[in-house]
């Protein structure tokens, strides 16, 4: 994947759909889901463009954090595209690829040593909340709506979907969501751990902006290490052994980061961390 330097130092990252818009500026990937005409529904194209973003966007060191987010203001995303329901998805065979495809990208989102921040406004339904359980933080401006009517279509929720949520939230909401296809508001979504932080509308975009750069300045290797730990205690990742997690915990001490990490704290002054 290529991408050209823009003259505000932003610069975009190619992905194999145009419904998924990478940019980066500074030590922060803003990745956008971007069909906002259509509640920013996510195609199967689009599904499988993003493992090879987010493989693209965890082997740039100078990337600290990403952003994941929907286009506009009125939703982050409605899931998955209906119009494919009788392309993609008309046979149980089909019906299971497609849902691989989801699995995937949800791994992917999940899968990299890097924290991803979900920023969350308007409409956030289907595989748009699984979607958003796969990042690390969940941001949500004051006017989301969260839901999953699969029990209204018919449809099958990828079982370890499933699990990310009830990680997150408990058995009882997530049957609610998927039982009853309740619908969470931001505050609901809140008391029950499904998002992190709730906040005015006209303020998420500075304050995701703002959180995404306090996690940028921190030590990498100890935010990865971190990352790995709390994803295997929470159940929601088998990809690390016990010793694999200590060993990332050990090679922070081992880095230059750490030695700059007391220098610093010795000189007060802020550390200047390279991710080695």
């Amino acid at each position: 994947m290529t991408g050209s330097m823009a003259q505000d130092h932003t610069r975009e990252i190619a992905t194999l759909s145009v419904r998924l818009v990478a940019k980066v500026s500074g030590p922060v990937a803003r990745v956008t889901i971007s069909a906002p005409e259509r509640g920013n529904c996510i195609d199967l194209a689009t599904w499988k463009a993003f493992p090879p973003l987010f493989s693209a966007l965890d082997g740039e060191p100078d990337i600290r954090v990403v952003i994941l987010r929907g286009a506009g203001s009125h939703a982050f995303s409605t899931g998955a595209d209906i119009a494919e329901f009788e392309t993609e998805r008309g046979t149980a065979a089909g019906s299971r690829a497609y849902e691989a495809a989801n699995v995937a990208a949800f791994d992917a989102v999940a899968g990299i040593g890097k924290p991803v921040i979900a920023m969350i406004q308007g409409f956030c339904f289907g595989a748009g909340v699984g979607l958003a359980a796969a990042c690390d933080l969940r941001v949500a401006a004051e006017d989301s709506l969260f839901a999953v009517p699969a029990a209204r279509l018919g449809v099958g929720y990828p079982p370890t979907a499933l699990k990310t949520l009830v990680s997150l939230m408990g058995p009882e909401p997530v049957k609610l969501l998927f039982y009853a296809a309740d619908r969470f508001d931001a505050a609901r979504a809140l008391s029950v751990g499904l998002v992190g932080q709730v906040v005015p509308k006209a303020e998420l975009e500075a304050i995701v902006s703002d959180l995404a750069h306090r996690i940028a300045a921190g030590a990498p290797l100890t935010i990865t290490a971190a990352k790995r730990a709390i994803d295997a205690a929470a159940g929601v990742s088998q990809a690390f052994s016990a010793a694999k997690l200590q060993a990332l915990a050990d090679a922070c001490f081992q880095s230059d980061d750490y030695a700059e990490g007391r220098k610093a704290f010795k000189d007060k002054r802020k550390p200047l961390f390279k991710g080695r």
